[in-house]
């Protein structure tokens, strides 16, 4: 068993805004993980707002090492519930280590991941194109400058509405908009009111995490869909979510890998609630990773590589308003040769 680590720093093609702050680039970890035969490869993104740092994530995953190589030709559900106990206060880099061991089961076992879980991507869902808060001139100038059928508009300042207002002068495009949790009860459900007059599909995470109150409010009144994002991170947060949301945004790494977020997709199913996979600005190989899930989710945001400059693998990429899976087995993602050498 050979263990390798590969970070990077992914140049964003615009500065990007949400309401927690500005950044123009995203550092990234890449796992590598080989037992002789073939390598999985595994991504995670660090963020200061989740306390998270490449440093830490590799050094979390380097002491597992003696673990890894004795049950290196297990599940990677099976080593998932023997790491856990180690990472679960470092999700992001359960995330990359478990992604690393899907890609490599599947290439074990000769199929994609999908196939290997029964599954059919012929009827999938598009990603979203992201964009981020600026001036409204600029935001104007990313949607002329990327043309797309499904927008995520970032907000959370003092002018939203007037904000899609001024977009949806632009496109006919569907906007979702993501409030990063900026708005109090009684401004989402006016907000609501106004935003589906401009064919706004849902709101996702109007509210603080936290403010399950507001919440059942809010879902008693809007007229829009309301999907959980910070207030569904992790699998026992799904079952809180039933009654004060119409559906959940999964984030891989936020809550440890494939393992763990199939888990969430069935739960949430079975509750009722819209499934969402959402990415945090990976290059390929983690797109590659969420695109397995595509048939089981009724809404995806997995345009990490479509904000990027500078990626780093091959895989299952997204253009002429498609994903489109490359011939090859577990994830698909493969780095670019020059990448593995760095």
């Amino acid at each position: 068993m050979k263990l390798e680590f590969h970070p990077y720093n992914l140049e964003l093609k615009n500065t990007f805004t949400i309401s927690h702050g500005s950044r123009d680039f995203q550092p990234t970890l890449i796992v590598a993980v080989s037992d002789g035969g073939h390598t999985g490869y595994g991504e995670a993104t660090a963020t200061s707002y989740y306390g998270v740092s490449i440093e830490k994530m590799q050094q979390d995953i380097r002491e597992l090492e003696p673990l890894l190589a004795e049950n290196i030709h297990k599940t990677p559900e099976e080593i998932w519930e023997l790491t856990w106990p180690m990472l679960k206060q470092n999700p992001f880099a359960q995330c990359a280590l478990d992604i690393a061991l899907h890609d490599l089961h599947g290439k074990r076992n000769g199929q994609p991941l999908y196939k290997m879980w029964g599954l059919d991507v012929s009827n999938i869902p598009l990603t979203n194109y992201t964009i981020g808060i600026d001036t409204v001139e600029k935001m104007v100038q990313k949607i002329k400058d990327f043309p797309w059928p499904l927008y995520k508009i970032k907000l959370g300042t003092q002018d939203d509405v007037a904000i899609v207002r001024e977009l949806r002068k632009h496109t006919k495009s569907v906007f979702r908009v993501d409030a990063n949790a900026a708005w109090t009860a009684d401004q989402a459900i006016e907000n609501a009111n106004a935003l589906k007059e401009l064919n706004v599909e849902f709101l996702e995470q109007p509210l603080k995490a936290d403010d399950w109150e507001g919440m059942k409010k809010l879902y008693k009144e809007s007229v829009l869909p309301l999907i959980a994002d910070e207030s569904c991170i992790v699998e026992s947060d799904v079952e809180k979510c039933a009654g004060h949301f119409h559906g959940i945004n999964i984030k891989l790494t936020k809550c440890g890998g494939l393992t763990p977020g199939k888990r969430m997709i069935e739960k949430a199913k079975k509750l009722g609630l819209k499934v969402m996979v959402g990415c945090m600005t990976e290059s390929t190989v983690g797109i590659s990773a969420i695109a397995q899930l595509l048939p089981l989710l009724d809404y995806v945001d997995m345009d990490g590589g479509l904000l990027i400059k500078n990626d780093i693998a091959d895989g299952v990429k997204v253009y002429d308003e498609k994903v489109h899976f490359p011939e090859r087995n577990g994830t698909g993602a493969e780095l670019y040769e020059k990448q593995k050498k760095s």
